[in-house]
């Protein structure tokens, strides 16, 4: 092995010098050579011009990038080549913008809509559609290997020889340096391919755009001169940023990213993410469409801004569908499994030193962290079962029954307005000044301590006063804006529709600034959880927090100002001040000092957006900055000294008033849509084809379940000529077949009871299906699980009379199996379709039944409970094992070892494992709780004492 990476380093110094593709043996080996070349090429400090950069295919080639210019500069730049694409694509956008000429622009407008709706479409949907492929199956990879378009015809292998002449001349044209059509790796030659269509539509796109602006534009009847002028200004101004945003990013990811690259191979290197990238997140579809505003802007015209919004709108949709979970799936890799050391293991000790929780079960709370499981934020988190989500719940019914059935007097609507700004003033100062006292005396926690309560039953009554009152106060402001508004009666007087389109923009501004908070802190940033656990003092900036230090002081109130836009209420005005002034009190005196008691100097002074500005601006003002920054600060230190020296002498009164007071006080995977029937079944014959199965066998019987005395039992029943296998498991499936069966055959797994016909399988196969040979089918995961293909076996009982067929073996696991249990059958299907061929006896998976102990004649002793862990340990850990794919970097070895850090992120592990904790033991877990739990030793714990809790003997 070590000769074979020495010679692989040998090829891969000379690929730096000879730029042809050399193949590593693993893909890993591959990704660490390419690392060293780029850093290599780093250091030498060349401009872009001459630096080359190294990329690797999925399968291991290691090859040098060649240098690509951008669309912009390849279509109108002289200098540059031209090839056909290029004239085509000229003589299109020509064509775009000769609708202007002969068509009044009153005809032009909705035909110029068309066009522009059809090439966004052209983009989101269809690029869309194409990447997600990609990402998932290499589907346009599939299609050249499969149209063999990049194969030279001199092989043989291709008989499209003007085809390729065409393509590899128009490639070729356009990159004259370190490129070889022939010896490029076919990633990269289908990457150049897809680019040349992306080209097309994006040109098309943004040129459609401008010719329907300049159809729709026009200057507002009665607009001052002076009104004009600023409106032109403030538009240019955005395109001009627009451009900038562009570029700078163009210049950091370079073309690579900006055709979506690595979707077809990969540059591993180190860039700094600077400029733009420090400003927004992803700038190209967030602010990189300021321009689309300015021009509407511009253009003085709804309807242009509008189609904007629709445009911006649908580039969100790609990035959240397509580019996010690409993203996810290649760059941000699975935590590693935990190891041993890193886990709680949970003994007999834990129940008398922790006799605060609830059923003895292991806590999953300590000092240092809360509960990661049942959060209260998200929908998917409401339960009615607890207190706060039915208080939430209902306290909202209420604000929306007296907000619709009261009239909306003057008086009503005064009362709604106090009514929003007394639970703002509670939202901002009351639990500011609880959070105060928590941070500087503990003194919600020193509450419940005194009570014998833990840390985490503080924490859990905190969290649902806090929640309460966050919804009350966003209810109540949202219905103090319902009785302020009013229906306008000329929406395009006063700019009344610009308004409503502001505001709605501003709060969706807000609920995505939330998101983004929430997503970056968990719920235990978003409850303010290091007011009450001890964390160590890390402190880490990513998501939005990237960007801006304290996203929430100004943007996350954005919806409130968006609020009095909407309504154009002054008492609505007067309530988003009054939220904003509260929250940059609540923020000053609050928040900010037990920051920096908790993390100190390792507080970021700048964001990325500040840092950003600070560098463009020039040095006079740069220098008037930091002089207005170090007049605010000590005008801050010196009210926060002032108030330090009140206290005392204000804590007297206030301590009176609360006395007397107090008392009122949570990628399917693909699917195959091919056509059922096939007209050339008849010249195959049934009885030539067989299937066979085999897997791990279960009984229906299982040693070791013991009852609360410790003694062994269990039930089950079952066919006795049926063929049990293991819960998730994986099956083995051994298929025959006639010598002339069609490459394209393939085999599904399907519910007994789904298929009616014995002959056409009606039902879809869920992504539960394997092709029989390789290479047949665009989806990669037609593969996933073929061991064997079309090997000879000699037969004697053949319909043809022949004496061999073709014998191939396919395994099922993982995704490819129903996680349930039931009856089940294999079948064998012809050609691509449906027609089925052959099917396997039906076999059931079956996961055995346990007795829950209920013998309350005989209490539990130490020693019943340890057996009847011990037996519960036994009987998780192999079904453990196969919800988690049996694979060894998450599948667990023994019942203390962690589950790999997979589980943690992807929830289909956790509910696999709760399904069968269910079935066998008849106890119903959250999946959080198996991602919090970690082993099988904890979750063992947790079975019993749902058993001790839920039969009384506890």
């Amino acid at each position: 092995m070590a000769e074979r990476k020495l010679s692989f380093t040998m090829d891969s110094s000379g690929l730096r010098e000879r730029n042809r593709p050399t193949q590593a043996d693993t893909s890993e080996e591959a990704r660490k050579v390419v690392v060293e070349l780029n850093a290599a090429e780093e250091s030498k400090g060349d401009d872009d011009k001459h630096k080359k950069t190294f990329g690797r295919t999925p399968d291991g080639i290691v090859f040098t990038v060649p240098q690509t210019r951008d669309m912009v500069s390849q279509l109108l730049s002289p200098t540059e080549p031209k090839n056909i694409s290029d004239i085509v694509v000229l003589l299109v956008l020509g064509l775009h913008i000769s609708i202007l000429w002969p068509f009044p622009f009153a005809t032009a407008r909705p035909i110029l809509a068309t066009v522009f709706i059809f090439w966004r479409l052209c983009y989101n949907v269809g690029i869309g559609t194409l990447l997600h492929l990609q990402s998932h199956q290499q589907t346009l990879v599939r299609w050249a290997i499969k149209s063999k378009i990049f194969v030279d015809p001199s092989t043989g292998q291709n008989p499209h020889s003007l085809l390729y002449k065409f393509v590899k001349r128009e490639l070729e044209t356009k990159i004259p340096k370190d490129y070889s059509f022939a010896e490029a790796p076919i990633e990269y030659n289908t990457w150049l391919v897809f680019r040349r269509i992306v080209d097309l539509i994006l040109m098309c796109d943004f040129v459609s755009y401008c010719a329907f602006a300049t159809a729709c534009g026009g200057t507002p009847t009665g607009e001052r001169a002076w009104m004009s002028i600023l409106r032109w200004m403030g538009g240019i101004a955005l395109v001009v940023f627009n451009l900038w945003v562009k570029l700078d990013a163009h210049r950091v990811v370079k073309d690579f990213a900006w055709y979506w690259g690595d979707f077809f191979y990969l540059i591993d290197q180190e860039l700094t993410f600077d400029g733009v990238f420090e400003m927004a997140p992803h700038p190209m579809y967030s602010v990189g469409y300021a321009g689309y505003y300015g021009i509407s802007l511009m253009a003085a015209s709804y309807k242009v801004l509008f189609i904007s919004i629709l445009a911006h709108a649908a580039q969100f949709a790609f990035l959240v569908w397509v580019e996010n979970p690409h993203i996810e799936r290649t760059y941000n890799a699975p935590p590693p499994k935990r190891r041993l050391s890193d886990i709680d293991i949970f003994t007999n000790e834990d129940s008398v030193y922790h006799a605060g929780h609830v059923n003895d079960t292991p806590p999953l709370a300590s000092a240092k962290q809360p509960s990661p499981v049942h959060n209260l934020i998200g929908l998917t988190n409401i339960d009615l079962y607890r207190t706060t989500d039915s208080s939430v719940i209902v306290s909202q019914i209420l604000m929306f029954a007296l907000t619709v059935l009261t009239p909306s007097s003057s008086l009503h609507r005064t009362i709604f307005i106090a009514n929003a700004a007394l639970w703002r003033i509670w939202y901002s100062l009351g639990i500011g000044y609880m959070l105060n006292r928590q941070s500087e005396k503990k003194k919600w926690t020193r509450h419940f301590v005194k009570y014998g309560e833990s840390t985490e039953e503080a924490w859990r009554q905190w969290k649902g006063i806090y929640h309460l009152s966050m919804t009350m106060c966003y209810s109540s402001l949202l219905a103090a804006s319902w009785k302020m508004y009013s229906v306008p009666t000329a929406w395009t007087e006063d700019m009344t529709l610009l308004k409503h389109i502001l505001g709605f923009g501003l709060i969706a501004l807000q609920i995505w600034i939330s998101v983004s908070i929430y997503e970056s802190l968990g719920e235990f940033g978003w409850f303010f959880g290091d007011f009450f656990f001890d964390q160590s003092s890390k402190l880490t900036y990513s998501g939005i927090y990237r960007f801006l230090n304290n996203p929430e002081r100004i943007l996350g109130l954005a919806g409130v100002w968006g609020a009095a836009l909407i309504t154009r209420s002054s008492a609505i005005l007067f309530l988003a001040i009054l939220s904003h002034t509260l929250s940059l009190i609540f923020f000053q005196f609050v928040e900010r000092p037990h920051m920096q008691k908790l993390y100190g100097r390792s507080l970021r002074q700048d964001s990325g957006l500040v840092r950003s500005i600070k560098r463009s601006l020039p040095p006079p003002l740069r220098q008037w900055q930091d002089n207005l920054d170090k007049i605010l600060s000590e005008t801050f230190d010196f009210i926060e000294d002032f108030l330090d020296a009140a206290r005392p002498k204000l804590a007297a009164g206030v301590s009176n008033l609360i006395t007397d007071t107090k008392d009122l006080i949570h990628k399917y995977p693909a699917k195959i849509s091919i056509t059922r029937l096939d007209p050339d079944v008849a010249g195959f014959n049934a009885k030539d084809y067989s299937l066979s199965i085999s897997g791990s066998k279960t009984s229906t019987t299982r040693k070791g379940n013991t009852t609360a005395n410790g003694n062994a039992s269990a039930n089950g029943n079952a066919s006795p000529s049926r063929l049990l296998l293991e819960y998730g498991a994986p099956i083995t499936v051994s298929w025959e077949a006639p010598l002339h069966h069609s490459r394209k055959d393939w085999v599904g797994l399907y519910i007994l009871a789904d298929n009616e016909s014995r002959e056409v399988t009606k039902v879809s196969s869920m992504g539960r299906w394997v092709a029989t040979n390789k290479g047949e089918f665009d989806s990669l995961n037609s593969e996933i699980g073929l061991v064997e293909s079309d090997l000879k076996i000699p037969c004697e009982d053949t319909v043809d009379g022949r004496k061999e067929r073709l014998n191939g073996k396919v395994v099922f696991e993982g995704d490819k199996l129903f996680w349930t249990q039931g009856v089940f059958e294999f079948r064998y299907h012809h050609n691509g379709k449906h027609n089925v061929m052959a099917i396997t006896p039906p076999f059931e998976i079956r996961l055995p039944t346990f007795a829950s102990p209920n013998c309350p004649s005989s209490p539990s002793t130490k020693d019943s409970d340890a057996r009847l862990r011990s037996s519960v340990e036994e009987a998780l850990l192999p079904v453990v094992r196969n919800c988690l794919d049996r694979d060894p970097e998450i599948a667990p070895n023994s019942t203390d070892d962690g589950f790999g850090g997979i589980v943690r992120t992807d929830p289909k592990f956790a509910r696999r494992v709760v399904y069968a904790i269910k079935s066998m033991f008849g106890i119903e877990f959250a999946p959080e709780v198996v991602r919090a739990d970690g082993c099988v030793t904890n979750l063992a714990w947790r079975v019993v004492g749902g058993w001790k809790v839920l039969t009384g003997d506890g």
